[in-house]
């Protein structure tokens, strides 16, 4: 029995030996993410040379190492904007907001984003004969609000620009009339 008893104690001694050298190494250190300013010149540069979803990609990998600043997202909101990818602009400028309420240029962004989109898809249902009354009556009642916000006058902004009536002078009559006047059976002949 002595011996296994020796051997569950040298087992032990070795298990205790090996945390014991575990201490005395040098500690692993995990790296932290690389400085902002220089992740966001990186994808500004990637940017710059033309590799836009290089420099995307970057700008959320910034995001990720840093999640409470919002210049990642910026710009990731300004080039899917540029590409015309409203969509992806949108969710993106929210983001932005999410961190800063008073952006200015993401609020610029998801109104005339979210309106270039807006007007891409009526006009397709309206192509497609695919324009209800209710959505046509909400659709109005939209754009009175927008002309509203814009501080245009609703009373001028709803009458409709059309061409002018043409419509025949003194002359045109009377030479109509000197013409005519053979056939003067026709009381409505001036009015024609």
């Amino acid at each position: 029995m002595t011996s296994f008893f020796d051997l569950k104690h040298l087992f032990g001694v070795m298990a205790c030996a090996a945390a014991l050298s575990a201490c005395g190494t040098t500690p692993v250190v995990p790296k932290g993410p690389a400085p902002l300013a220089d992740l966001l010149n990186q994808a500004t540069q990637a940017a710059g040379s033309g590799q836009k979803e290089q420099a995307v990609s970057m700008w959320k990998q910034a995001a990720a190492a840093y999640p409470a600043d919002k210049t990642p997202w910026a710009s990731i909101a300004q080039t899917r904007y540029d590409a015309g990818q409203y969509g992806e602009a949108i969710v993106s400028a929210q983001e932005v907001l999410l961190r800063d309420p008073n952006d200015k240029a993401a609020n610029s962004i998801i109104a005339i984003a979210g309106l270039r989109l807006s007007t891409r898809a009526l006009g397709d249902l309206n192509r497609q004969n695919g324009m209800t009354p209710a959505l046509r009556t909400e659709s109005q009642d939209l754009a009175k609000l927008l002309r509203e916000n814009l501080g245009e006058s609703p009373v001028a902004s709803s009458v409709r620009r059309t061409e002018p009536v043409k419509r025949r002078d003194k002359a045109e009559k009377t030479s109509k009339t000197d013409k005519d006047d053979g056939n003067k059976s026709d009381p409505f002949d001036l009015l024609k």
